[in-house]
């Protein structure tokens, strides 16, 4: 069976305690949370070890026995160092996390891989393992670029269904990376081909910014619930390793407007075990 967590950017308005109870309720087995900020201007929850909320969220984890499986967010700039991902790493190591997931935003490739092996060897002894994910509107945008820097330095690489899709890789991709570089996948939907433009919300949760590009925007904050798109998604999940967890990211900002957090996320659930139910029938 493949467990299923709740993404914290699915619900980034919930505190990361709220974000234990709903996910509970609802019937995820694991949660990622946001312990560091990503966008300009972004508010940033206060989860440094020993903080009263990073001891309510650890409380709410041993009442639902939710555990949480990664932390995020870091992007690895030209000057990114152990003072950026420290407290990060410091956090996820406070909650228990296994993996922290990264993006590669700087387009030297030999200093990019020097970054993350540093950032991999700072985060071993806390048990964390760095997952590079391929964002379709960042200098490392491919699986395949991905997997040849992470293989190289000892990380992981984070899947994502919508920046498969957006950054132009395919199922034999995915399929050709060695399973101990998939420790997760996340999964959405949304329609085959990118929006040339979408309508957003005036204000966002914890004043992110979804700025930039129709492809930022929708990642951020447009994404469909799994089963009301196009992605192929039977087939991606036929790629990647079996009992690979699978994490729900859907930032759906018009959806969640009109559905308490605790329905949302119940839709998200059903739609990745309908998705999983179909994958089964198919194999």
């Amino acid at each position: 069976m493949n467990p299923i967590g709740l993404a914290h950017l699915t619900l980034l308005r919930l505190s990361p305690p709220e974000l234990v109870s709903t996910a509970a309720e609802a019937g995820f087995d694991f949660v990622g949370v946001r312990v560091n900020a990503v966008t300009a201007g972004e508010h940033q929850y206060p989860m440094e070890p020993g903080s009263p909320m990073s001891r309510e969220t650890l409380r709410r984890l041993d009442d639902s026995g939710l555990i949480v499986r990664d932390v995020e967010f870091l992007t690895l700039r030209p000057e990114t160092g152990p003072a950026d991902w420290r407290p990060a790493l410091d956090a996820g190591a406070g909650l228990g996390a296994s993996t922290i997931s990264v993006v590669g935003s700087d387009p030297d490739r030999e200093r990019l891989a020097d970054t993350l092996a540093a950032l991999t060897a700072d985060a071993a002894p806390l048990g964390i393992l760095p997952t590079l994910e391929p964002i379709s509107y960042q200098p490392v945008s491919t699986v395949a670029e991905a997997a040849a820097i992470a293989g190289s330095t000892g990380a992981a690489v984070l899947l994502d269904a919508l920046h498969i899709q957006r950054g132009g890789s395919s199922i034999d991709d995915v399929r050709a990376l060695d399973a101990d570089l998939v420790p997760c996948l996340q999964v959405c939907d949304g329609p085959l081909a990118a929006p040339e433009h979408l309508d957003l919300p005036e204000e966002l949760p914890l004043g992110m910014k979804a700025d930039g590009s129709v492809l930022q925007a929708e990642a951020r904050v447009q994404r469909e619930l799994v089963g009301h798109g196009e992605l192929p998604l039977p087939e991606l999940l036929a790629a990647v390793p079996a009992g690979t967890p699978l994490s729900v990211e859907v930032p759906h900002a018009a959806l969640q407007t009109r559905l308490t957090p605790l329905e949302f996320a119940r839709r998200n659930l059903a739609g990745v075990r309908a998705l999983l139910t179909e994958t089964r029938t198919h194999v």
